[in-house]
């Protein structure tokens, strides 16, 4: 029988993707499943984008490109940048790739050597830490608070670097909270890491296009030009244009590391799909009118799940900047019993009870490293999402002491 390697015993799978395969599982058994876990956007891809895909393969457009990405489209995010973040990357500093999660992995393995330190804030997004293993580093986990809506309090982020931090992790809006820093926020963050030259900042930025209210998207080297230099600012099509099977994400940053996660990437996968690099090309050049759209019915949905959790006791639910995430803390129901008699002794077996007794699929807030909470999408439908905090509320009032 052979013998896996060690790094791959350092990682689990995918708690969200687990999820949502027992979910599917379930689904598939006949159960009436509501699935709150998968995070990618209900809505379908827009028109002129599969338009540009068929058009592609119509025309032959199916061959190899360069490992990291056509021209065409690297113009395309180029020009995003300027737009939109104030950011100007040239062509050799963007690197594109299948998905924002390769994007991150293919830095992480260009720039970690063993025991350099990366500064992760919890909760985190689930692939976040086994990436950094993976690719030989440690992540270095900052707790943060409900108190302050789940976000990095600089004082924490200056007592975390040591003279082995290479990297910290950030993303806002946040996966799984959806909170989002302003420009205020971000900038007391800048301001310490203006304080560490040896610091890096892996920036993910895939939820850019999500955000509720006044809230103002910031990405840090736009806040703090400074750090232009040490920043790899992340993104792609998947969650604002809806493409997440489509699988192109990209990074715009210092030549050095792109040409490296270029090179990891022509021995690794080589390019991205060439007609989902057509599809991505239109997502970023074209109409994006229905962006403001989605924008506006996932709004609707979070101030109902928001305002249903809120009203079942025993659950704190914050009001998200951003994402299609909510993330409950659920402290004051550790402890009690289900009908069947189950004890509630972490956030995973109040998931795993709520899955089996009332069908309702969640991840467990223990996956996002910050316990006891649990993380719903609300990219759903608003009558499923109604009938599915319905659910809860049902499971929760039930529970005993």
């Amino acid at each position: 029988m052979i013998e896996l390697s060690k790094s791959v015993s350092k990682i689990n799978s995918s708690a969200t993707i687990t999820m949502s395969a027992l979910a599917n599982k379930l689904k598939s058994e006949g159960q009436d499943i509501i699935s709150l876990s998968a995070g990618e956007p209900d809505f379908g891809t827009p028109k002129h984008i599969q338009e540009a895909a068929i058009k592609a393969i119509k025309a032959g457009k199916t061959k190899y490109t360069n490992p990291d990405g056509m021209p065409e489209l690297k113009e395309a995010i180029s020009q995003k940048f300027i737009t939109e973040n104030d950011l100007k990357y040239e062509a050799t500093q963007i690197s594109v790739g299948t998905g924002g999660k390769q994007i991150l992995y293919n830095a992480l393995m260009a720039t970690l050597n063993p025991d350099d330190e990366v500064i992760i804030p919890a909760p985190y997004w689930v692939s976040y830490p086994d990436m950094v293993k993976l690719a030989g580093g440690s992540p270095k986990i900052i707790k943060t608070a409900s108190e302050n809506n789940y976000k990095l309090r600089p004082n924490d982020l200056r007592a975390s670097i040591t003279e082995k931090t290479k990297w910290l992790i950030f993303n806002s809006p946040s996966n799984p909270t959806g909170a989002g820093y302003t420009f205020k926020e971000l900038k007391k963050l800048t301001d310490v890491l203006l304080e560490f030259p040896q610091v890096h900042i892996l920036t993910d930025d895939i939820y850019e296009h999500l955000t509720f209210g006044n809230f103002k998207f910031v990405t840090p080297a736009q806040v703090e030009p400074k750090l232009y230099s040490r920043t790899l600012t992340c993104n792609g099509v998947s969650k604002g244009y809806a493409m997440t099977g489509w699988r192109i994400g990209y990074a715009g940053g210092p030549e050095k590391i792109i040409s490296a996660m270029r090179k990891i990437q022509s021995q690794s996968t080589s390019n991205p799909c060439t007609i989902s690099q057509w599809a991505a090309l239109a997502a970023l050049t074209g109409k994006k009118d229905f962006i403001l759209e989605n924008k506006i019915i996932f709004q609707e949905r979070r101030d109902l799940v928001v305002k249903k959790l809120n009203g079942i006791n025993g659950i704190s639910c914050p009001i998200p900047d951003g994402a299609f995430y909510v993330y409950p803390d659920i402290k004051q129901l550790i402890g009690k019993k289900t009908q069947s008699g189950t004890v509630i002794f972490n956030d995973e077996q109040f998931a795993l009870s709520l899955l089996e007794e009332e069908n309702v699929a969640v991840v467990f807030g223990a996956a996002f490293g910050l316990s006891p909470n649990f993380r719903i999408s609300f990219a759903t439908s608003t009558h499923e999402l109604q009938i599915a905090c319905d659910r809860i509320s049902s499971f929760c009032a039930r529970l005993t002491n």
